[in-house]
């Protein structure tokens, strides 16, 4: 005896299927999460750090702009995490006490600028 079943395929709503269309497009634009131009100061800086930095990006190109209130001199870089693209470093810049600088980097490719941070060295 064989069995009969009354199966049909199941269909999405076009809602949901238009929404799952539009998703990559949100997850790969370079600006996705980020602001135009955006400035912010950075507080994740470590126990050594002699520096006052804030950081910002337009979604391509990051940069570090950085002060140096101690009494040392100090040397420091931006450091750009690029979206599935080879991360960019700035080029060193040295700063004596009570001297301020910037570094920048752009990423060549990819999703554009994911965060921006700065090395001391």
């Amino acid at each position: 005896m064989t069995r009969r079943t009354n199966r049909r395929p199941v269909r999405a709503p076009r809602a949901l299927l238009a929404v799952a269309a539009a998703l990559p497009l949100a997850v790969l634009s370079p600006s996705a999460g980020t602001a135009q131009a955006d400035e912010a100061p950075d507080d994740t800086r470590g126990p050594t750090a002699l520096l006052s930095c804030s950081t910002g990006t337009d979604g391509w190109t990051g940069w570090a702009d950085c002060s140096n209130p101690s009494s040392q001199v100090v040397a420091f870089r931006v450091v750009v995490v690029c979206g599935w693209w080879p991360d960019a470093y700035g080029h060193w810049v040295t700063l004596h006490p009570g001297w301020s600088g910037r570094s920048s980097a752009t990423c060549g490719g990819g999703t554009g600028v994911g965060s921006v941070g700065w090395e001391e060295g």
